[in-house]
Formats: structure tokens, C-alpha cells, sequence
């Protein structure tokens, strides 16, 4: 049986975080906050939020190492309480997370499966988000040789604790930013873990805090990739098998 935990890694969103966290209290889980290095302010939501809920695990890492840094951390923190399922959600309240006890539902049917979600949007979504993420998409069916994957950015997701815990102790060089979402899936698929993807809708209020850097960011992304296509080859000829062995089960 699945042992679930939340982990929510927090920069620069603090004041969502307790909007957040007390949607998600029904559940009875384990909430690990990873604070990622934030100021003063934010420092004091998340230790509000700490202080107000029982179920609440703050980690606070001393400076600012990114998304990646904060979420890997979040995943040795719930290791070390013997959690075998993570839940990762954003800080920033833009996902429906009405759709979270499904997500926990598809887990608990599929305990060796990576929970993906993949974006419904409206109106209010920036057109350079849309863009960055066609071609993060573009490269993700590239080093894994499918194109499995839906969207591979969005933060809404469930990890399997073993794999990710298997990762980090063989020293994994996961990329510590935005490239982060797409590393952890590619990682994941090299292993040959199945994935369960579902759509959630995303919001982007007005007057949100973005921490994605355009230009960065998307730095970030394409040294990402640049990594992933140099272990793509290495791992060329098995690769090859699942995809050949994928499309002769289709065709029977």
C-alpha cells in the first residue's frame, strides 16, 4: 500500500503556500515544505503555515539552489520518514488541485508508475510559457526516443520515492533549475518506469509571481537537453528495443 506525502518547494510564493496546504488537509498526509532560500517575508508564511498545521514538515535549506535542489530535497526528507509516494505541487495555487485525490487514486492502482499531469490552460497563459514548453517537449520525445510524454514542465505530479531515492544516491546530476522537470521524466524512462499521464487545468492570475526566467531558464533547458542526448547514446541500443517492442505490441 501506497504511503503517501505532499511536497511543496517554496520560492517567492509564501503567501499562496497556506492557500495550498489547507486544500489539501482532507488527504491526512504528511506536507513537506521545502523552503528554497527565501527572504525574511516569505520565510515568515512558511513558518506560519508550519505553526498552524500539525501535518506540516518544513526543510529549510540555507540559500537558494532551485527547484530541483528543493524537490530532491523534499524527496530525502520523505524518505527518511518511509514515505513511498511523493505528491509534487506548486506553491503558487496554480493548479486545480481538485484533481489531486484522483492523481493519488491512478498511484495507488499503478504504486510502480511515474503520475504525470499535463496542462489545460485558458485565456490568461503567456504566449513565451506555451513556447518554452513546445520546445521542451520537442526535445524530450528526442533523448527518449517516444513521444510519450504530453508536457514535461508542469509541477503537478507523483514520484515513486525508490527510483528518485535511487537516483540521488548514485549521485545523479539533475539539473538544480527549470531543466529539473524534464531531467527527473527522461531519468525516469531511461529506467524504464511507466508513466499514467491526466490533464489539470493551470491558472495564471494576474499580478502572479513568475520565477521563470525567460532567457535563463531556457539556458537552463537546452544544457539540460545537451546532457540528456549525450546519455540518449549510451543508452541507444535499449532504447531502440522498447521502441521496436512498443510498436510490434500496437500492431498485434
Amino acid at each position: 500500500m501506497n504511503k503517501f506525502a505532499f511536497v511543496i518547494p517554496v520560492y517567492r510564493h509564501g503567501s499562496t503556500l497556506d492557500k495550498v496546504v489547507s486544500s489539501l488537509l482532507k488527504f491526512n498526509y504528511p506536507v513537506i515544505v521545502v523552503d528554497d532560500g527565501n527572504g525574511e517575508e516569505d520565510k515568515k508564511y512558511i513558518s506560519q503555515v508550519a505553526e498552524k498545521y500539525a501535518c506540516v514538515v518544513p526543510v529549510w535549506r540555507k540559500k537558494n539552489g532551485g527547484k530541483g535542489r528543493a524537490v530532491s530535497d523534499g524527496v530525502l526528507k520523505a524518505h527518511e520518514l518511509g514515505i513511498t509516494h511523493v505528491f509534487q505541487i506548486d506553491s503558487d495555487g496554480q493548479h486545480d488541485v481538485s484533481r489531486v485525490e484522483y492523481f493519488l487514486e491512478l498511484s495507488e492502482k499503478n504504486p510502480h508508475a511515474l503520475i504525470l499531469s499535463y496542462p489545460e490552460y485558458d485565456a490568461s497563459v503567456p504566449s513565451s510559457r506555451l513556447k518554452a514548453r513546445q520546445i521542451a517537449d520537442t526535445w524530450i520525445h528526442i533523448v527518449t526516443l517516444s513521444n510519450e510524454v504530453k508536457d514535461c514542465l508542469i509541477g503537478f505530479r507523483i514520484y515513486p520515492v525508490e527510483p528518485y531515492y535511487s537516483l540521488l544516491a548514485h549521485h545523479a546530476l539533475l539539473d538544480s533549475h527549470m531543466g529539473f522537470d524534464a531531467d527527473i521524466i527522461v531519468r525516469f524512462m531511461w529506467k524504464g518506469i511507466p508513466l499514467i499521464q491526466n490533464p489539470v487545468k493551470v491558472l495564471y492570475p494576474e499580478g502572479g509571481i513568475s520565477n521563470f526566467r525567460v532567457v535563463l531558464d531556457n539556458v537552463h533547458i537546452s544544457i539540460t537537453y545537451a546532457k540528456l542526448c549525450i546519455g540518449m547514446f549510451f543508452r541507444l541500443p535499449v532504447l531502440l528495443y522498447r521502441k521496436i517492442y512498443r510498436g510490434l505490441n500496437k500492431n498485434v
